[in-house]
């Protein structure tokens, strides 16, 4: 898989991490029942379709990038700075 970077162009995807699902995850008050705290560490969704994505370019320009892509037919849709879909209000 290929990602284009907004900074460096496109690489190969093994220049990247993967860090997940580019949605704030709701986190547990400090009296949530431990069944709740588990869910919350462990358990995310895995959705069949378009997605959005957080990625590290960890070994390129250290950019946070959100990537959007079909994980049923690895299309890469696009990819834009971290920070600026979180201006936008699309970021973690």
């Amino acid at each position: 898989m290929r990602l284009t970077c907004p900074v460096c162009g496109e690489r190969d995807r093994r220049e990247f991490t993967y860090s997940g699902a580019a949605v704030a995850l709701e986190r547990p008050g400090a009296e949530a029942m431990p069944e709740a705290w588990d869910d919350y560490l462990h358990n995310r969704d895995n959705p069949a379709g378009v997605t959005r994505d957080l990625w590290y370019h960890e070994q390129g320009c250290a950019a946070w990038i959100v990537v959007t892509r079909n994980t049923i037919t690895h299309e890469v849709l696009g990819a834009t700075l971290a920070s600026e879909a979180a201006r936008a209000g699309g970021g973690r």
